[in-house]
């Protein structure tokens, strides 16, 4: 049984950072994307980053040049690392894991941006 654990999430101020972690655990195939989801009140659950196991990666507009995201296949983990964080970027976060057609999603994590 495959399960997707996030954690770091927690209050910040603007302009500040924080570093989501996920951990994937059971059975994990060599090739699969890992990526990183928001989903802010009253709003749709929207793609952050995701990176494929080959390396490829994609970012949301809103985000790029702010966050990055990492992995460590060895260890089947993604991070999302987030800098100059803004209001905007308050939500909870959701680690996602796809491999052959399953889809697997984390119980979040809530990131809030505030002064």
């Amino acid at each position: 049984q495959v399960q997707v654990v996030e954690s770091g999430g927690g209050l910040v101020q603007p302009g500040g950072s924080l570093r989501l972690s996920c951990a994937a655990s059971g059975t994990i195939f060599s090739i699969n994307v890992m990526g990183w989801y928001r989903q802010a009140p009253g709003k749709q659950r929207e793609l952050v980053a995701k990176n494929t196991s080959g390396g490829s990666t994609n970012y949301a507009d809103s985000v790029k040049g702010r966050f990055t995201i990492s992995r460590d296949n060895a260890k089947n983990m993604v991070y999302l690392q987030m800098n100059s964080l803004k209001p905007e970027d308050t939500a909870v976060y959701y680690c996602n894991l796809v491999q052959y057609k399953y889809d697997y999603w984390g119980q979040g994590t809530q990131v809030t941006v505030s002064s």
